[in-house]
This record gives C-alpha cells, structure tokens and sequence, in this order.
C-alpha cells in the first residue's frame, strides 16, 4: 500500500471518519468526496496512549515535516509526559477580575487556534453583582473597552480540568482521556468529530473545526506538544490543556501570565507549600456546577 494518494488540491484533506468509512469498503484507500489527498499512514496511526516510543518518535517527525511543509517554519512538535508528584490544579479571584479579555486572546495566540473564524476557548461572563452568579442572565458580548462595569463582575469560563469527566466517558473510540497531572487531553489524530464529548460537557469548553483552520504562517506558534496546541485540521474537537506545551516545562498557562490583576492562580495540588493549595485552604472557593459531580480542578474564590 502506498502511503501517499496523489494529490488533487494541496489543501484537501480528510476526516478519520470519512477515511475509515472507505477504507473498510471494497475500493480501499481510493477518493473521498473528490478529495484525494490522504495519507494511509496518519489516518490509521495508533491512538497516542498505544504507541511505541519508536512509533511515537515518527509520528512525530511526520507531522514536523508535514507542519513545515504547510506554515514554511520550523515547528516544534514535543511529547514531555507529565510529571511525577504533581497534579494541576487552576484558582480564579473573582474579586479581582476585570473582564479585560486579555486571558482570552493570550490562549488564542498561545495555542494557535484558528483566526478565521477565531476559536475562543475561554469565554468571559459578565454578570450583576446583584444576582451572583447567574448564567442565564449572563452576558458574554459585552464590550471590554468599557470594563469594569460598575455594578458588574466577571466570570471567566473554560475547560475546569474534571476529575470525573463527562467528555471522556462518552467519547466512542477513546481519542480523549485523562492524563496522570490531571490534565484531559485529545489525540487530535484519532478524533473522529462526532462531537459527543461537546454535548456531555456542561461547561461548554469544547470546540469543533467546522472549517479549516485559519492560522496565518507569521501567527503560529511553533513551540508545540501533540497532546496541545499543535496545529489542527478540519473536523476535530479542541479543548483548553492548561497550556501544557508550558505547565511540563514548569511555566505558567498564557492566561496565567497575561492576566494584570493576578486573578488566574495556577499550581500543583500535591504540593502544600503551593499558592493554590494555601487558597483552597484559606479563601471562600467554590466550584461550578457542583451539583454535576464531575469534580473540577479549577476553582473560584473571593480575595477579600
């Protein structure tokens, strides 16, 4: 079997899905819809979680060829595995939170979502201070030139890292799972976009490609992790990892960083000494949609 159909359109490509649909059939490995481009050995690669760290290492040295090859750059395509002792954990003061947005278009550049149309993978709510918080008369298009709105506070929304995850449980071929620092990831090679997992999240934090990607060359970020924010294709669901191309290496998430009030608190549950441990014990912490029992890891409080 070649590994390579002959291209008709440099930028066709091709969903898993659709590529086992016709390779189960009769014809093989033939034309999908008029699309002819598709490699034989992506599309019935390994789920990650199984590979050999032979096979890891060439996975990942095609999509590097494969991501040069499309953006003319070098990128950098990384496999740190988590480590030992830790288990992230993410904190939000809500006292402190202006709802500038700046955490929102810091992950988007970090981890090179799609600018057209631009995929957001953290949302911020602003809501009346009056009713607390309230997510039916939440408001997410609210201007950010004009904050903070006096009589207003804002809740930023994103993947809250379950201990029990809904998304993981449904997912049918298992391309999503926890990993062992808490993090749950997706094998973007091995989503099939049936998008289940979007609908058993109540948080709304995961994202499907209804179209290409569109990420200029100049804006990717090259520094990537396969279980990340390297680039994705058409067709698969995307979600928020704490930025795990930089928490493995010991830096803060985008949002983290980024954020000029110092609201975002990011740190290893595991260790006592850390910030985020010493708010969990001292602050007023809740988390959201509690009565859901997926158990998050990222948790709301109040400074003052």
């Amino acid at each position: 079997m070649s590994d390579e159909i002959i291209p008709s359109e440099p930028s066709c490509s091709v969903s898993r899905r659709q590529f086992l649909e016709v390779f189960s059939s009769a014809v093989g490995v033939a034309t999908l819809g008029g699309c002819k481009r598709a490699s034989a050995e992506e599309f019935l690669q390994k789920n990650y979680r199984e590979l050999s760290p032979k096979e890891v290492k060439q996975v990942v040295a095609r999509l590097e060829r494969e991501y040069a090859r499309e953006y003319k750059k070098s990128v950098k395509v990384g496999i740190e595995p988590p480590m030992k002792g830790v288990l992230f954990g993410y904190a939000l003061d809500l006292s402190r939170c202006i709802g500038c947005r700046r955490c929102v278009y810091a992950c988007v550049k970090e981890n090179n979502q799609s600018r057209d149309p631009q995929v957001q993978w953290i949302r911020v709510l602003q809501m009346d201070k009056e009713e607390g918080v309230n997510i039916l008369h939440a408001d997410p298009y609210y201007s950010p030139a004009e904050v903070p709105q006096e009589g207003h506070f804002y809740m930023p929304v994103q993947c809250q890292q379950c201990k029990n995850p809904p998304c993981v449980k449904v997912c049918p071929v298992g391309a999503t799972w926890q990993e062992p620092d808490g993090i749950t990831v997706v094998d973007y090679n091995w989503c099939i976009g049936c998008r289940y997992c979007m609908a058993a999240c109540p948080y709304g934090a995961r994202h499907f490609n209804w179209k290409g990607p569109g990420l200029p060359p100049e804006e990717v970020n090259p520094e990537t992790h396969y279980l990340g924010n390297r680039p994705r294709k058409q067709g698969v669901v995307e979600k928020c990892t704490f930025c795990i191309q930089r928490t493995r290496k010991g830096l803060y998430p985008a949002c983290t960083e980024v954020c000029p009030t110092g609201s975002r608190k990011f740190g290893n549950l595991l260790d006592p000494a850390s910030e985020i441990r010493y708010i969990l014990e001292h602050k007023r912490v809740f988390i959201f949609k509690e009565d859901l029992n997926t158990r998050p890891k990222f948790f709301y409080f109040y400074g003052v």
